[in-house]
């Protein structure tokens, strides 16, 4: 594996039940999860810019994934730092810490240091923006655009 997906869990109840709108509807809704997820990407990537010299690395690997769902990918095989080495070297010990790799601060058992932690901080703005985003949907097909 190397790079880490995540989903945001809060706004399916929501996309499921907006498969009841007209086809149409469907390009709308990847945009409102888009730019749900592009929230959520540029949260995370400054919350990693902050944290510590190895996820600042991590920050520019974060980018927002299009699509209905709000996703967003950070990792893969992007070379960071002096020595370059590929990004998901670094991104789970920057992320868990480690038991016994020293270049890694201690690990944090089921803990996070920037990206889930974010992640869960971010959730209530996520949702409002996403009812935010599903009501501008739902108000522009029942006029009929």
């Amino acid at each position: 594996m190397d790079r880490i997906t995540v989903r945001v869990d809060g706004v399916w109840p929501v996309l499921r039940d907006l498969r009841r709108f007209p086809r149409d509807a469907d390009q709308e809704l990847q945009q409102v999860g888009y730019q749900l997820a592009v929230l959520l990407a540029g949260r995370v990537a400054a919350s990693a810019r902050s944290d510590s010299r190895q996820s600042a690395l991590m920050a520019p690997t974060v980018r927002p994934v299009a699509g209905r769902n709000p996703s967003i990918v950070a990792g893969g095989s992007a070379l960071v730092g002096r020595r370059r080495k590929p990004a998901f070297k670094i991104l789970f010990g920057s992320e868990f810490g480690a038991a016994t790799l020293p270049q890694f601060r201690p690990h944090l058992g089921s803990g996070s240091y920037w990206m889930w932690a974010e992640i869960l901080d971010s959730q209530p703005q996520i949702d409002a923006a996403s009812r935010q985003g599903v009501e501008r949907l739902v108000r522009a097909f029942d006029r009929g655009v």
